[in-house]
């Protein structure tokens, strides 16, 4: 009874297979395999003593006869040797023929990736940070998937600002010497934008012992080599200054950062989030901006609304004023778990929340009218908002304790105009005050 061990080869259908036979120095018979293309000369399989070796794979193979039969035996039997050869033949054919296929499918598949990467690229509002070669390279990578995702919100809030405005967003590509570089986007003195901006960011190197402080701060553990941390981070983040008081001002973030450690393992977090900061209580217009939130939340997990709400609460907080910010959304940061792929797919379902949570909001509010002392409190509570974002917001902390970070980009989120006034208080029962009294207390929307 003879045992086959049958191999894939890179030949065609019409490709042979030889069977020979040899008698060892035991006496045994042992079945050899050597394989041929037509298209080539040269064999993709070769005999290595009782065994065979595949050129195109590397991997040596055998097939030994059971039983103590000679070969001359094996030969005499000559029913068996046809059969066993045409078995062997037609066997390796329809492998070649499924490796064939199996090859063409991962051929097509990675042109197809390519060519999804190159066909998003032409919708940006400029070209990738990094290189398209090399984003195709690595299409599989989460910082190449991330990359694609914030030049993809980018894009797609600055067009849906731009169909609301009428006017165009400047695009301004920026390198960072110590490795990699940003693009901003920045509407200002538009119809209805009095500052947009919208940034993505790319950046890598080693990190500072200020930026590792502060990250040690929340918790993490920091293992570098020789001192140093090598890292790479990536985001997206947009903050809107309407001119109307009635149109609230937006900002959202969404990040991702690898560091590598001493031992080459990586550690990986998300972080981000959207809110919103009304200068007037608009009842629908915070259910709808939270419901939408809520929405692409609750897709992942039941508990990350409320739980990011919460967190979101606490920290656009100004402390030295004893209020928020404005009226919060969803807000986290070092997201590791439950795993990549699951952390990736929640971000990317809120980041295509940004338009649908805001141009309704603005579009009901784009023929609203207002009086002088309504812009005097918006210029009051957009002084708060430069307060916050210099003394406690962590992007703006980050980027001015990173080496050939871009200023420009970073306090892009201050509005053109503010106004501090001595001892503001507004009047009792007065909108201002209703606004004032939910910033103390923040509530619970939907």
């Amino acid at each position: 009874m003879a045992g086959f061990v049958l191999c894939v080869g890179n030949g065609t259908s019409r490709s042979a297979a030889r069977l020979f036979a040899s008698s060892s120095k035991s006496g045994r018979g042992t079945l050899n395999l050597a394989f041929y293309s037509e298209r080539s000369s040269s064999r993709v399989f070769s005999q290595v003593g009782a065994g065979l070796y595949c050129r195109a794979t590397g991997v040596r193979f055998a097939s030994r006869l059971a039983g103590r039969q000679t070969a001359d035996a094996f030969f005499r039997n000559k029913t068996l040797v046809a059969a066993g050869a045409a078995v062997v033949a037609g066997v390796m054919a329809g492998f070649c023929h499924f490796q064939k296929a199996e090859m063409a499918s991962r051929v097509i598949k990675d042109v197809e990736g390519e060519r999804e990467i190159l066909e998003k690229c032409k919708g940006f509002m400029s070209a990738p940070v990094t290189d398209v070669e090399i984003l195709q390279q690595r299409k599989g990578d989460m910082s190449t998937r991330m990359e694609m995702l914030i030049m993809e919100t980018q894009a797609a809030f600055c067009r849906a600002l731009e169909e609301v405005d009428g006017a165009k967003f400047k695009v301004d590509r920026w390198q960072r010497k110590e490795g990699g570089g940003g693009i901003s986007c920045v509407l200002q003195d538009g119809t209805v934008f009095e500052k947009a901006g919208v940034n993505v960011s790319v950046v890598y190197g080693n990190l500072t012992e200020e930026a590792a402080k502060q990250m040690r701060s929340r918790g993490k553990v920091l293992k570098g080599k020789d001192g140093k941390l090598p890292f790479r981070a990536m985001g997206v983040s947009s903050v809107i200054h309407p001119h109307n008081p009635h149109i609230p001002t937006v900002h959202f973030n969404y990040r991702y950062f690898e560091i590598e450690e001493e031992d080459g393992s990586k550690q990986w977090w998300f972080g981000g989030g959207t809110d919103l900061t009304p200068v007037y209580i608009d009842q629908d217009d915070a259910v709808h901006f939270h419901g939408t939130l809520k929405e692409a939340c609750d897709k992942h997990k039941a508990q990350y609304y409320p739980d990011f709400k919460k967190w979101c609460d606490r920290y656009f907080y100004v402390r030295h004023r004893g209020e928020t910010r404005g009226i919060g959304g969803i807000f986290f940061d070092d997201l590791d778990q439950p795993t990549l792929e699951e952390a990736f797919s929640f971000v990317r379902s809120c980041a295509q929340t940004v338009v649908p949570c805001y141009l309704p909001i603005v579009r009901r509010h784009l023929k609203d009218s207002f009086s002088a002392a309504q812009k005097d409190w918006q210029q009051v509570r957009r002084g708060r908002y430069v307060e916050f974002n210099l003394v406690y917001d962590r992007g703006v902390k980050f980027g001015l304790a990173t080496p050939g970070s871009r200023i420009e980009s970073i306090l892009m989120s201050l509005p053109l105009t503010a106004r501090w006034e001595y001892m503001h208080e507004p009047p009792k029962g007065s909108p201002e005050a209703e606004m004032l009294e939910v910033l103390r207390n923040p509530k619970d929307w939907v």
